[in-house]
Parts: structure tokens; sequence; C-alpha cells
């Protein structure tokens, strides 16, 4: 097998509120998850990134930092919410409820 063989075409992707990051990159098809982003240089740039806290993703599906990935594939490394989305749909509900009330 070929060197060319071995590679494959991926992107980390880090969004902030104001912009977002996307790195691309040509790299073994063995490397994990983990090792693309340490590869990527995204670590270096956002400190604030720690891969034990800060879930990563392919194509917005939750993987593992052990994971391999397939050719064109995109790495998404998620922020921590700000909120609970489950607690901001309650809070609406009962902001409706007061206001039909009233």
């Amino acid at each position: 097998m070929s060197i060319e063989s071995e590679m494959i075409h991926v992107e980390v992707v880090y969004a902030l509120p104001d912009e977002q990051r996307v790195f691309t990159l040509v790299v073994n098809k063995s490397m994990t998850v983990e090792e693309i982003i340490v590869q990527s240089g995204v670590l270096a740039l956002y400190p604030d990134i720690d891969l034990k806290k800060n879930k990563v993703g392919v194509f917005s599906r939750n993987v593992k930092l052990d994971a391999t990935i397939h050719d064109k594939d995109r790495i998404e490394i998620y922020r921590p919410l700000l909120a609970d989305p489950k607690e901001i749909r309650r809070k609406r509900a009962e902001q409706a409820k007061a206001a039909k009330e009233q």
C-alpha cells in the first residue's frame, strides 16, 4: 500500500460566539480523534479547550477521543452549554402560562 492510500482529509472545527475556526488537515487514517485535534493546533490557539471536559463529535454525533474517522469527516469540539435547554423551556412555559392567567 502506498503512503497516499493511508492518508485522509479531515477538518477540525471549533466555534465561538463570534467566530468559527476550521482547520483542514491531511492525516494518517489510523490516527484517533484526539491525535488529530492535537495535530491541528487548535489546543495551542485556544488553551481554554479541555478535552477531558469538552465533548467532541463528528458531524454532530458525539464520539470518544479514541475513535478513528473517515475521509472528509469533520471533527467538532463543543463548548459547554451556558444554560440547560430543558430548564429554559420550562421557564418559558411557566411565563406563557402566567401571561395567559393575567
